[in-house]
């Protein structure tokens, strides 16, 4: 545990301690916060063990503080309004902001990772993720059943693994809105892929809207 704290520490800019040092209660405040995220996921997991909770309750309390923090200490304004090389555009405020926020250590990733499967089997590390991400596999992958009819069990489990890629790497954004962003890369690269498997996605998009639009006028 202390080795895993040390890590995450190391995503702590000079500006947070700063915050920490000068107003504690605040910071008491952001860490409590935290803190009652992170017991409200472990408690879903029914563990009955409170030894294992405390533990599990600590790493992603630490995670989250540490995500926050680099976020608030890594505003938009450190990306240059540049051009988006991918549309052509010039970059928006939200991908500065993940382009500023994107540069947190991988240690800090590594070290909640690697402290949830210490306490925690798979299938609880994945129901963590979840509450990271509020559920958006499960959501996203319905909706890609719904598209394609005919889905094979090998898509199924391609694309499972595709959005499961993004839940884990989305744990390191701060907000919704960042997570969807993390989640629409992958969507790119699944769609991407469909095309390379002979599978036209443009097509198989317009026949679920078409099926959506004709439900609505039954």
């Amino acid at each position: 545990m202390i080795v895993l704290m040390s890590l995450l520490t190391l995503a702590v800019t000079a500006t947070v301690q700063a915050q920490i040092q000068t107003d504690p209660e605040k910071r008491a405040a952001e860490i409590q916060q935290q803190r009652d995220r992170a017991t409200k996921w472990v408690n879903k997991l029914e563990l009955n063990d409170p030894a294992k909770e405390g533990r599990v309750i600590e790493v992603i309390t630490t995670h989250l503080l540490a995500v926050r923090d680099w976020h608030n200490t890594h505003p938009f304004t450190e990306v240059p309004e540049g051009i988006n090389p991918r549309t052509g555009g010039k970059l928006n405020k939200l991908d500065r902001q993940m382009i500023a926020v994107s540069t947190i250590p991988s240690s800090v990733h590594t070290a909640v990772m690697d402290g949830l499967r210490a306490d925690l089997t798979e299938p609880q590390v994945e129901q963590i993720l979840d509450e990271y991400t509020i559920g958006k596999v499960a959501f996203t992958m319905q909706g890609y059943r719904e598209c394609i009819l005919d889905m094979t069990p090998e898509e199924d489990a391609s694309i499972m693994d595709m959005l499961k890629k993004a839940r884990e790497e989305a744990i390191d954004y701060k907000n919704n809105d960042q997570i969807s962003a993390i989640f629409k890369i992958y969507k790119t690269q699944i769609e991407m892929w469909l095309y390379q498997n002979d599978r036209n996605w443009r097509k198989i998009y317009k026949e679920w809207v078409d099926r959506i639009n004709a439900a609505k006028q039954q």
